[in-house]
């Protein structure tokens, strides 16, 4: 499990640590910076596949990622005696992304990303680079924790109370979760990446007339629901033969009292209908509203027969009747005795269902001066963080 979530000088998130716990809910009002922890959290993901610069490059380069404000505020700058401007920069330009373990066994990631030396200059030279890495063990990067160093092209692993080089360079647009993954003299390395490659992230499933949940879909075993909820009715009937059946039936009724799926196959074609108490015939999935649907979508993500070791829900209750979220937060309570479960989402219905969930970590966020903060914990209630020196 994760006990802290940390970023730097990404979008509004200029410096933000995050705790986390079982079950983390993460609020506030429009505009505070719940969309940018989110996309941070991706951006994590990403480094385990190999994606994490054409993911920045995507949202525009580092320099349209980057925190736009002062490096740091003056006392005067806070009071407003004198208006918000820049200062000369001390830090290099870095975007810095980390998390930590809860217990001393568990694994601590964090990367620094930033710019490309000017010299010499190619038809790259606007490309993000991996500046430094590093795996520890515990809360805390400290000397004595840390497993694996990476800065710049050099790799090193911890070698009893020593260092071991790694002789092949890392190219700076790579990570060394990627490039080195040795199970012999670096199995914390690919157990870290295999368990951040299980992180599974839902956002805003489609459910349009044209939805591919809507419509009938070759079938075959879905342990794992797709982000877009294209294969939604094989996914439902896995939980039925190799899941839990029960569960899947009382998440139905809990939210549409009588009712029931049926996933009916003809040929190798697999299609979701749906019954409801007083008709005479079962509803296809192309006659549902769209809260229905997502809302059957949510069942098939939640219950899965393979749990990730994290989950991140962002904005489940979009398109859902408020009278629903009562029974999605039973839901998403569920899925976390299962998994750690990071929930972003300003539905005040849906939080109150969580709150008297086993570990749950509420997160406020507020924005002052542009910058990300969080308004319901104090300092003391927010883990220490150290980042990485260049």
């Amino acid at each position: 499990m994760l006990s802290a979530l940390a970023i730097a000088n990404y979008r509004s998130l200029r410096q933000l640590t995050v705790p986390l716990g079982r079950l983390t809910v993460v609020t506030g009002p429009n505009g505070s910076g719940k969309s940018s922890v989110y996309r941070a959290m991706r951006l994590l993901a990403d480094i385990a596949n190999g994606g994490v610069i054409r993911s920045l490059v995507r949202e525009g380069g580092l320099s349209s990622t980057l925190w736009a404000g002062p490096e740091r505020f003056s006392a005067a700058m806070l009071r407003g005696d004198v208006p918000v401007q820049g200062t000369g920069r001390s830090e290099p330009v870095a975007l810095k992304l980390g998390f930590a373990g809860v217990e001393a066994e568990d694994f601590g990631y964090a990367i620094d990303i930033g710019l490309p030396p000017p010299i010499p200059s190619t038809a790259f030279s606007h490309d993000p680079q991996i500046k430094h890495e590093a795996i520890w063990c515990g809360p805390l990067l400290r000397p004595s924790t840390q497993l694996v160093d990476r800065k710049g092209a050099a790799l090193r692993l911890r070698e009893g109370k020593g260092w071991q080089a790694v002789g092949r360079p890392i190219p700076a647009f790579a990570s060394m979760m990627t490039e080195h993954a040795d199970p012999r003299d670096a199995p914390e390395m690919l157990t870290l990446r295999e368990q951040m490659r299980s992180w599974r992230f839902y956002d805003h499933f489609r459910s349009d007339a044209d939805a591919p949940a809507r419509q009938p879909q070759l079938g075959t075993y879905t342990p794992v629901l797709a982000n877009d909820g294209a294969d939604l009715a094989a996914a439902l009937q896995t939980i039925r033969e190799i899941g839990d059946n029960e569960a899947l039936d009382r998440a139905v009724d809990d939210a549409f009292p009588g009712a029931g799926i049926e996933i009916r196959v003809t040929g190798d074609r697999f299609e979701t209908l749906m019954h409801q108490h007083g008709l005479l015939r079962p509803l296809t999935a192309a006659e549902l509203s769209d809260g229905t649907l997502r809302y059957l979508l949510w069942i098939a993500a939640l219950l899965t027969p393979r749990p990730p070791a994290l989950l991140v829900l962002n904005e489940p209750e979009t398109s859902l009747h408020p009278d629903l979220l009562p029974a999605l937060g039973r839901l998403i309570a569920q899925a976390a005795r299962q998994s750690q479960v990071i929930v972003v989402s300003h539905a005040a219905r849906l939080i109150s269902a969580l709150d008297d969930s086993d570990g749950m970590q509420p997160v406020v966020l507020e924005k002052r001066f542009g910058e990300t903060r969080i308004a319901n914990l104090d300092m003391s209630e927010i883990p220490r963080w150290e980042w990485l020196a260049r």
